[in-house]
């Protein structure tokens, strides 16, 4: 980067750049974000009449195409540039562009704080960057999240390369591997690493004549006697292999190999998934608005980990020991939990063997609050105590100890890192959605924001969380560094200030393998193809058109003028992130696609009175002006009733029938579960370029990304699909079928839960095998929580004793 800054300023596109920068500065603000730098140079070329490729590939522009901040003081110009993904530089420019300086992440911060008055020498400074510096690192940006595959390469050219030494090491391991105090895979008969090889040859040889389906019940006995114990396999065939993947890793240490065999081997039973403060329940209540999509995850995922656990103890012969899986969704007990189960302390998931919600109450320091659902925001000052009562629960129903701990959230990751650290168990961190990219501006203006969303304590718990977790699972790749234009949302966390509380000059190796990216899938039974006419109950088809369509309710708005035109349907909470009133404002100011379509919006509310916060009831109400703006009670059905699952798949399939598409129209999405029901029920979709929606669609070169702030854009990639569907009426048909295709093959549970399973392996044998620099970094995090988190929770604690 420094050769391309060198380059601007040794000719005349400095000039150029002077002149931009006095074209920011005439427009009275001192800060600017990318979008707002692009535009003022797109602006400036076509003023001065520059040709077409000066914007992108001068000089300048590559450097403005590169710049993501900027902040103009008097005597300085400071940019942010970002010269590829995960890479931050600091850059400090003077007023007259005589001089040009690479600068530390502190000096830039430094002037942020400046920028809102809130400069405060002798900082608390964070940086994390020593506890990875001996770490293996990931080199090339593309294989970022992808950790496993690189542990699996690097455990096996640099560590295991001494077969003498890798014998030993797998000798140690399998010999502490044990069930509750029952040994599993090897017992005392065999004494050492050279030992082992020479029993597993033996071992082999009486295999190889028994018959391959021969139960292990049937030659337990002589195998102990070799000194192996269950859990290789359940038949003869099945030991056979598990230990010739273990011969073949001895002697000749492969990535594939590794895998296959780690894989095999029986090191989870039991099961923590961790999700705090939404309503999980079944029966009547799926969450709130704002965890919704998290609940719906994470009973899906125990149940898919219950089926998981259940086939890989029976593949290793476990089954016949009584071994069973035993996963358990740790959230909070909510005494008023208004006609639902949220104040039950177990409640089976439906659907599995041995898979539970236990409740733990937050302890009672305000019965007023404590005793009531909490918003997310809110939830910070109970959890250490919770963690302590959670713990107790906890070894009670597992009658020992977990072997993963799964946060969900960063109060749910919290917990888990509280939890972890006492029980000396695998932390699993899943963010589902980080607050602090969501909310522009939100670690800048933290101060002005608290009396609302509690920043200090849910970012340094964010801190605290990601840095402390053995492993990370995201859904995409942009949810760690983004994509060339925009950051990621771990990658928010490189480098940023809160000022008068700190500074974080490094927050996060982004190359370390700790990261995976593990999709989410789609429960099949719930959401399928709208072609599987056969699995489709007619009746409840029927009533989902109605109500879709024509039944009138005081909890449906709008009716529509022609039916049988194409539905736009969107399913979503009223947010502003969700971007509904945009969406609206969209349809409203395009005739066009008011001639072709309806729009069909589905949510759980539809008055301002049923409202849970003002930004809510705002957003309602501004949904409804809308509407009325530009005249859409006949275009518009909008349905504000919270349906069940199994109703929900079928309005996809409904709208599915009648040629209909998905629009998922948010300023920024994580993920996007919607859109995988939406896609996997054979719904085409066009989603926001913002998020995890860019990988889940793929492009192709017909354009199903949308930019929510462009509204005729949006409209004409809509019109210009509807046109050719028109034109060619297969084409409908052809992309519901790959996108339907799609979800089926790359989003599922299955995959989901075997990736979580192994991460977890690998991860236990990697700390084994190559202890890494974590008491000193969890020391580090324990810090962090004590001496800034807790006096950050104790402050909202005051706030709620004095409700």
């Amino acid at each position: 980067m420094h050769e391309l800054v060198k380059a601007v300023f040794n000719s005349d596109e400095k000039t150029t750049l002077g002149q931009l920068i006095c074209a920011l500065r005439a427009a009275g603000k001192r800060y600017f974000l990318r979008t707002e730098i692009l535009q003022a140079f797109a602006d400036y070329c076509q003023r001065s009449q520059k040709p077409q490729h000066f914007y992108y590939s001068s000089a300048v522009g590559k450097l403005i195409h590169c710049t993501h901040e900027m902040i103009l003081e008097e005597e300085s110009i400071w940019l942010v540039i970002r010269p590829r993904i995960a890479s931050q530089e600091f850059w400090h420019l003077t007023a007259d562009l005589t001089k040009f300086d690479l600068m530390p992440p502190q000096a830039y911060l430094d002037v942020s704080d400046r920028l809102v008055n809130s400069y405060q020498p002798n900082i608390l400074e964070i940086d994390l960057s020593a506890f990875y510096k001996d770490s293996p690192s990931v080199s090339d940006p593309r294989n970022i999240g992808q950790g496993l595959a690189f542990l699996n390469r690097y455990l096996c050219s640099q560590v295991l390369t001494d077969p003498q030494y890798c014998l030993n090491i797998l000798f140690d391991l399998l010999h502490k591997l044990h069930y509750d105090g029952v040994p599993l895979l090897i017992n005392d008969r065999i004494k050492s690493g050279t030992h082992l090889a020479q029993q597993i040859s033996q071992a082999i040889r009486f295999l190889s004549e028994q018959p391959d389906d021969e139960p292990h019940k049937n030659f337990n006995f002589h195998l102990q006697q070799l000194g192996f114990e269950p859990g290789w396999g359940n038949t003869a065939s099945r030991i056979c292999e598990t230990l010739q993947l273990l011969e073949k890793l001895i002697d000749n240490p492969q990535p594939a190999i590794l895998e296959a065999f780690v894989s095999r081997i029986p090191a989870i039973f039991r099961v923590v998934l961790i999700s705090i403060h939404g309503w999980v329940a079944q029966a009547g209540v799926l969450g709130r608005d704002e965890t919704l999509g998290q609940v719906i995850y994470v009973l899906e995922q125990a149940r898919s980990l219950e089926n998981q656990l259940r086939e890989e103890i029976k593949l290793a012969g476990l089954d016949l020991l009584g071994i069973k899986p035993h996963v358990i969704i740790l959230t909070r007990l909510i005494p008023n939990c208004e006609g639902t189960f949220c104040n039950l302390p177990l409640e089976k998931i439906q659907g599995t063997e041995n898979a539970w919600i236990l409740r733990v109450p937050f302890g009672e320091y305000n019965p007023e609050v404590t005793n009531n659902w909490i918003s997310k925001f809110e939830a910070w000052p109970y959890l250490e105590r919770f963690a302590l009562d959670a713990e107790k629960e906890l070894l009670a129903q597992f009658q020992g100890k977990p072997h993963l701990i799964v946060g969900n959230y960063t109060d749910g990751n919290l917990v888990a890192f509280l939890l972890a650290r006492r029980l000396k168990v695998t932390h699993c961190n899943i963010a589902h959605s980080l607050e602090k990219p969501k909310y522009l501006f939100s670690n800048l203006y933290w101060q002005d924001l608290e009396e609302t969303y509690n920043f200090s304590a849910q970012f340094t718990a964010d801190l605290i969380t990601m840095n402390a977790a053995d492993f990370i699972v995201t859904s995409s790749y942009q949810e760690i560094v983004g994509t060339p234009d925009t950051m990621g949302q771990y990658e928010s966390y490189k480098s940023f200030t809160m000022p008068n509380l700190y500074h974080v000059i490094d927050g996060i190796d982004l190359f370390s393998p700790k990261f995976n990216m593990v999709p989410p899938g789609v429960n099949e039974e719930i959401f399928f193809s709208y072609s599987q006419k056969e699995d489709r109950d007619p009746d409840v088809r029927k009533r989902i058109h109605d109500l879709l369509f024509t039944n009138e309710d005081p909890q449906i708005f709008g009716h529509l003028e022609n039916p049988h035109k194409r539905s736009l349907l969107t399913v979503a909470p009223i947010t502003s992130i969700k971007n509904l009133t945009g969406l609206a404002e969209c349809f409203g100011q395009s005739p066009a696609l008011q001639e072709h379509c309806n729009l069909i919006i589905l949510t759980s509310k539809l008055h301002p009175s049923e409202a849970t916060n003002p930004e809510e009831a705002a957003e309602i109400q501004k949904l409804h002006d809308i509407v009325n703006k530009y005249h859409l009670h006949s275009h518009i059905r909008w349905v504000g009733m919270r349906l069940p699952s199994s109703d929900i798949g079928e309005v996809y399939r409904v709208v599915a029938d009648c040629g209909g598409i998905y629009v998922h129209f948010a300023h920024f999405v994580a993920f996007g579960r919607s859109i995988l029901e939406a896609m996997i029920s054979g719904l085409p979709t066009f989603a926001t370029q913002f998020g995890g929606a860019l990988e889940i669609i793929e492009d192709r070169e017909d354009g199903f990304y949308l930019n929510p702030t462009d509204f005729a854009g949006t409209a004409k990639k809509i019109l210009d699909f509807l046109d050719q569907c028109d034109t060619h009426p297969e084409y409908w048909l052809e992309v519901s079928e790959w996108m339907s295709k799609r979800i089926h093959h790359k989003y599922n549970w299955h995959l989901h839960t075997s990736q979580l399973v192994l991460l977890a392996k690998i991860s236990g044998f990697w700390n084994f095998v190559v202890p890494d620099n974590n008491e000193a970094r969890l020391r580090y995090m324990e810090t962090l929580f004590h001496l800034i988190y807790k006096p950050r929770a104790e402050k909202i604690l005051e706030k709620h004793m004095r409700r």
